[in-house]
């Protein structure tokens, strides 16, 4: 298979392009040190809506038809979105596709699911089977605290381990040619003479699931970290590449714990990164914020990839980067049936060479 390359690559000799982007934050994120890379930040995390999970539908509907519209690609030259959230059956997602009638394909990967939608999306273009394609995902603090934990109401006690769930989402349009996104980045004008740099996908790393045996749900970034050390280093392997290839390896969201577990299992099998490692949990708060392990949630790492990751490739800040999202994979039924929890995390390299 000349497209694979090891066990878990795949080399995209088509080398999809990024052509459009678009982030959107809720108010706690927007007061954080990302906030000026973000395209929207909503002054009201229930965005005029009568739900929660309304509000997250309409905020990924959002993300993913401004995207839409700055990649210059009408609604009709889409064929598939593909994106995913937190809340059962995918409803977020399910709900944004009955609305825009679009071809769709709704994926599952916990935090992970950005990535994984980029992993996909990249597939189809790169097997000819698609022109154009959107990858999006989502997540919200209030939705997930329903689900997963106890009403807002109860005002349950956190522990120090504990991640906060980003209100956010994040949508990006993937094309076999062309460019888009020319005329803004970020939503506001290029400085004066500074030529925008184009983004490619190239490599895509699918994870495996790596499960150590953490039952507690506190300890998401723990359960995690694994996952992407083992993703790292399978990619580092199969691509022959070295960490130092890359500018920026971003993992998504680990927070701060989950972020030092994987830094020091990285030195001890050899791969030293501390230097080039940052994770979203870790970004999208200030630690005055009071969210105490860092953020998590899919919208986490898809609003920091499509916000302040993408418009620092298209200044030309950032060469290569690596996008690691990281998911644990557990339910409310296999926590209390005291099941572990299950890691997974993808990768996908990104560049502006245009040079596979």
């Amino acid at each position: 298979m000349k497209n694979k390359l090891g066990k878990q690559t795949f080399r995209f000799y088509r080398m999809p392009r990024i052509v459009g982007s678009y982030s959107i934050v809720g108010e706690k994120e927007g007061k954080g040190p990302m906030a000026k890379w973000f395209d929207m930040i909503l002054e009201d995390d229930t965005y005029g809506e009568k739900t929660w999970e309304k509000s997250e539908s309409k905020m990924l509907k959002q993300a993913i038809l401004q995207a839409l519209q700055k990649s210059g690609r009408e609604k009709e030259n889409i064929d598939a979105v593909l994106s995913g959230d937190l809340i059962n059956q995918i409803m977020s997602s399910s709900f944004m596709a009955r609305d825009l009638s679009i071809p769709f394909l709704g994926l599952y990967g916990a935090c992970s699911t950005m990535t994984e939608s980029l992993v996909l999306g990249s597939i189809m273009i790169d097997g000819d089977y698609a022109a154009n394609v959107i990858a999006g995902a989502s997540s919200h603090y209030c939705t997930a605290e329903r689900q997963f934990r106890m009403p807002l109401e109860h005002g349950n006690q956190r522990p120090p381990s504990a991640q906060w769930t980003a209100t956010a989402a994040g949508a990006m349009v993937l094309s076999s040619s062309d460019k888009g996104d020319s005329a803004v980045a970020h939503g506001k004008k290029m400085p004066q003479g500074k030529e925008m740099k184009e983004l490619y996908i190239t490599h895509a790393t699918v994870g495996k699931i790596i499960d150590t045996g953490i039952k507690d749900a506190n300890q998401m970034g723990a359960a995690m970290a694994p996952a992407a050390v083992d993703t790292i280093i399978r990619h580092l392997s199969d691509t022959g590449r070295s960490p130092d290839f890359y500018d920026l390896i971003i993992t998504g969201d680990l927070g701060f714990i989950g972020k030092d577990i994987a830094v020091d299992l990285l030195s001890g099998a050899g791969v030293e990164i501390e230097g080039i490692l940052k994770d979203c949990g870790t970004m999208m708060y200030d630690k005055k914020q009071d969210v105490h392990s860092g953020g998590s949630g899919c919208g986490c790492s898809a609003s920091i990839f499509c916000g302040h990751v993408y418009r620092e490739m298209r200044l030309g800040n950032i060469k290569n980067a690596l996008l690691i999202s990281t998911g644990a994979l557990l339910s409310t039924i296999s926590a209390q049936q005291g099941e572990s929890i299950p890691g997974i995390a993808h990768a996908v390299a990104v560049t502006t060479e245009g040079v596979n």
